[in-house]
Protein backbone atom coordinates (compact mmCIF):
# COMPACT_ATOMS: atom_id res chain seq x y z
CA UNK A 1 0.00 0.00 0.00
CA UNK A 2 3.07 2.15 1.01
CA UNK A 3 4.65 1.72 -2.29
CA UNK A 4 1.34 2.12 -4.76
CA UNK A 5 1.07 6.07 -2.68
CA UNK A 6 4.77 6.64 -3.22
CA UNK A 7 4.70 5.72 -6.72
CA UNK A 8 0.94 8.51 -7.08
CA UNK A 9 3.08 11.08 -5.52
CA UNK A 10 5.86 10.57 -7.81
CA UNK A 11 4.11 10.38 -11.01
CA UNK A 12 3.49 13.52 -13.00
CA UNK A 13 0.18 15.35 -12.29
CA UNK A 14 -2.24 17.75 -14.41
CA UNK A 15 -2.15 19.72 -11.02
CA UNK A 16 1.85 20.52 -11.11
CA UNK A 17 2.71 21.51 -14.46
CA UNK A 18 6.25 22.07 -15.01
CA UNK A 19 7.43 25.24 -16.94
CA UNK A 20 8.21 23.28 -20.42
CA UNK A 21 4.52 22.05 -19.89
CA UNK A 22 3.27 25.61 -19.48
CA UNK A 23 5.27 26.88 -22.57
CA UNK A 24 3.76 24.05 -24.72
CA UNK A 25 0.46 24.97 -23.62
CA UNK A 26 0.63 28.34 -24.79
CA UNK A 27 2.90 27.43 -27.79
CA UNK A 28 0.01 25.51 -28.68
CA UNK A 29 -2.35 27.91 -28.30
CA UNK A 30 -0.51 30.61 -30.54
CA UNK A 31 -0.31 27.71 -33.19
CA UNK A 32 -4.47 26.94 -33.26
CA UNK A 33 -4.67 30.84 -33.46
CA UNK A 34 -2.51 30.65 -36.28
CA UNK A 35 -4.45 27.85 -38.27
CA UNK A 36 -7.17 29.18 -37.74
CA UNK A 37 -6.22 32.45 -39.12
CA UNK A 38 -4.88 30.78 -42.05
CA UNK A 39 -8.10 29.32 -42.95
CA UNK A 40 -10.52 32.08 -42.50
CA UNK A 41 -8.65 35.01 -44.10
CA UNK A 42 -9.69 36.35 -47.01
CA UNK A 43 -6.16 38.01 -48.17
CA UNK A 44 -4.14 34.58 -49.71
CA UNK A 45 -0.44 36.48 -49.55
CA UNK A 46 -1.81 37.19 -45.34
CA UNK A 47 -2.87 33.09 -44.95
CA UNK A 48 0.87 32.06 -46.12
CA UNK A 49 1.83 34.23 -43.93
CA UNK A 50 0.03 32.47 -40.84
CA UNK A 51 0.74 29.35 -42.06
CA UNK A 52 4.60 30.09 -41.60
CA UNK A 53 3.72 31.06 -37.86
CA UNK A 54 1.41 27.87 -37.40
CA UNK A 55 4.80 25.75 -39.04
CA UNK A 56 6.54 27.19 -36.34
CA UNK A 57 5.06 27.04 -33.82
CA UNK A 58 4.79 23.03 -34.82
CA UNK A 59 8.44 23.24 -34.54
CA UNK A 60 9.13 24.94 -31.24
CA UNK A 61 6.46 21.89 -30.00
CA UNK A 62 8.74 19.48 -31.28
CA UNK A 63 11.77 21.21 -29.57
CA UNK A 64 10.20 21.19 -26.12
CA UNK A 65 9.39 17.15 -26.82
CA UNK A 66 12.79 17.13 -27.03
CA UNK A 67 12.84 15.82 -31.10
CA UNK A 68 15.27 18.40 -32.33
CA UNK A 69 15.69 16.55 -35.46
CA UNK A 70 12.10 16.55 -36.73
CA UNK A 71 11.95 20.49 -35.27
CA UNK A 72 14.98 21.32 -37.60
CA UNK A 73 13.27 18.85 -40.31
CA UNK A 74 9.92 20.83 -40.13
CA UNK A 75 11.39 24.39 -39.97
CA UNK A 76 13.45 23.32 -43.30
CA UNK A 77 10.85 21.58 -45.40
CA UNK A 78 7.72 23.27 -44.50
CA UNK A 79 8.51 26.72 -43.38
CA UNK A 80 11.41 27.06 -45.80
CA UNK A 81 10.56 24.65 -48.29
CA UNK A 82 6.49 24.42 -48.97
CA UNK A 83 5.31 28.31 -47.69
CA UNK A 84 8.17 29.21 -50.10
CA UNK A 85 6.77 27.42 -53.05
CA UNK A 86 3.19 28.51 -52.03
CA UNK A 87 4.23 31.94 -52.40
CA UNK A 88 6.23 31.52 -55.57
CA UNK A 89 2.80 29.96 -56.63
CA UNK A 90 0.87 33.66 -55.87
CA UNK A 91 3.10 35.07 -57.18
CA UNK A 92 3.97 32.98 -60.69
CA UNK A 93 -0.20 32.80 -61.48
CA UNK A 94 -1.05 35.91 -60.75
CA UNK A 95 -2.43 35.83 -57.43
CA UNK A 96 -4.62 38.93 -56.13
CA UNK A 97 -2.60 40.25 -53.29
CA UNK A 98 -5.77 42.08 -51.66
CA UNK A 99 -8.60 40.57 -50.26
CA UNK A 100 -10.02 37.97 -52.79
CA UNK A 101 -13.87 37.03 -53.09
CA UNK A 102 -13.12 33.86 -54.75
CA UNK A 103 -11.04 32.64 -51.63
CA UNK A 104 -14.40 32.74 -49.66
CA UNK A 105 -16.90 29.57 -49.74
CA UNK A 106 -20.58 29.56 -48.69
CA UNK A 107 -20.10 26.26 -47.38
CA UNK A 108 -18.55 27.65 -44.26
CA UNK A 109 -20.66 25.99 -41.63
CA UNK A 110 -20.42 22.06 -43.52
CA UNK A 111 -16.59 23.27 -43.27
CA UNK A 112 -16.82 24.15 -39.85
CA UNK A 113 -18.50 20.78 -38.55
CA UNK A 114 -16.55 18.53 -40.52
CA UNK A 115 -13.10 20.54 -38.86
CA UNK A 116 -14.37 20.10 -35.74
CA UNK A 117 -15.58 16.34 -36.20
CA UNK A 118 -11.97 15.35 -37.56
CA UNK A 119 -9.99 17.70 -34.74
CA UNK A 120 -12.67 15.53 -31.86
CA UNK A 121 -11.77 12.27 -33.57
CA UNK A 122 -8.13 12.86 -33.71
CA UNK A 123 -8.00 13.78 -30.32
CA UNK A 124 -9.66 11.00 -28.38
CA UNK A 125 -7.76 8.69 -30.65
CA UNK A 126 -4.53 10.38 -29.57
CA UNK A 127 -5.62 10.57 -25.60
CA UNK A 128 -6.92 6.84 -26.12
CA UNK A 129 -3.65 5.86 -27.33
CA UNK A 130 -1.13 7.75 -25.22
CA UNK A 131 -3.29 7.96 -22.49
CA UNK A 132 -0.57 6.64 -19.81
CA UNK A 133 2.73 7.53 -21.71
CA UNK A 134 4.59 10.23 -20.36
CA UNK A 135 7.92 11.68 -22.00
CA UNK A 136 10.65 11.76 -19.48
CA UNK A 137 11.83 15.25 -20.80
CA UNK A 138 15.06 14.61 -18.44
CA UNK A 139 15.62 10.82 -20.08
CA UNK A 140 17.07 10.61 -23.53
CA UNK A 141 16.13 11.91 -26.68
CA UNK A 142 13.77 9.49 -27.94
CA UNK A 143 13.51 12.33 -31.64
CA UNK A 144 17.45 12.42 -32.28
CA UNK A 145 19.10 12.40 -35.53
CA UNK A 146 20.30 8.79 -35.40
CA UNK A 147 17.00 7.36 -33.88
CA UNK A 148 14.66 9.34 -36.47
CA UNK A 149 17.32 8.69 -39.34
CA UNK A 150 17.61 5.43 -39.59
CA UNK A 151 13.62 4.97 -38.71
CA UNK A 152 12.35 7.37 -41.63
CA UNK A 153 15.26 5.94 -44.20
CA UNK A 154 14.43 2.31 -43.52
CA UNK A 155 10.55 2.28 -43.01
CA UNK A 156 9.78 5.69 -45.00
CA UNK A 157 12.10 6.21 -48.15
CA UNK A 158 8.54 5.72 -50.12
CA UNK A 159 6.85 8.59 -49.20
CA UNK A 160 9.83 10.93 -48.42
CA UNK A 161 10.61 10.14 -52.30
CA UNK A 162 6.98 10.51 -53.40
CA UNK A 163 6.37 14.08 -51.63
CA UNK A 164 9.51 15.38 -53.32
CA UNK A 165 8.38 14.25 -56.61
CA UNK A 166 4.86 16.08 -55.63
CA UNK A 167 6.67 19.27 -54.64
CA UNK A 168 8.09 19.41 -57.96
CA UNK A 169 5.37 18.59 -59.84
CA UNK A 170 3.68 21.74 -58.08
CA UNK A 171 6.67 23.83 -59.14
CA UNK A 172 6.38 23.03 -62.75
CA UNK A 173 2.57 22.92 -62.56
CA UNK A 174 2.75 26.82 -61.33
CA UNK A 175 5.41 27.78 -63.71
CA UNK A 176 2.95 25.82 -66.86
CA UNK A 177 0.45 27.93 -65.69
CA UNK A 178 2.23 31.25 -65.15
CA UNK A 179 3.05 31.05 -69.15
CA UNK A 180 0.16 30.49 -70.09
CA UNK A 181 -1.35 32.89 -68.37
CA UNK A 182 1.83 35.50 -69.04
CA UNK A 183 1.41 34.55 -73.20
CA UNK A 184 -2.29 35.36 -73.45
CA UNK A 185 -1.50 38.65 -71.68
CA UNK A 186 1.41 39.42 -74.16
CA UNK A 187 -0.97 38.69 -76.90
CA UNK A 188 -4.07 40.79 -75.59
CA UNK A 189 -1.56 43.87 -75.66
CA UNK A 190 -0.14 42.97 -78.69
CA UNK A 191 -3.32 43.19 -80.62
CA UNK A 192 -4.20 46.30 -82.11
CA UNK A 193 -7.65 48.08 -81.49
CA UNK A 194 -9.91 47.62 -84.47
CA UNK A 195 -11.35 51.08 -85.74
CA UNK A 196 -14.99 50.97 -86.68
CA UNK A 197 -15.92 50.84 -90.14
CA UNK A 198 -17.78 53.25 -91.78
Amino acid sequence: MSNALAAAEAAPGFLSPSGVEIVFVLVGIVTLGAAVVTVTTRQLVHAALWLIVALGGLAVEYLLLTAEFIAWVQVLIYVGSVVVLLLFGLMLTRAPIGRSPDADSENRWAALAVAVASAGTLLWVVVDAFRTTWIELDGPAQGSTEVTGAFLFRNWVLPFEALSVLLLAALVGAIVLSRKGGRAADRADATPPREDAR
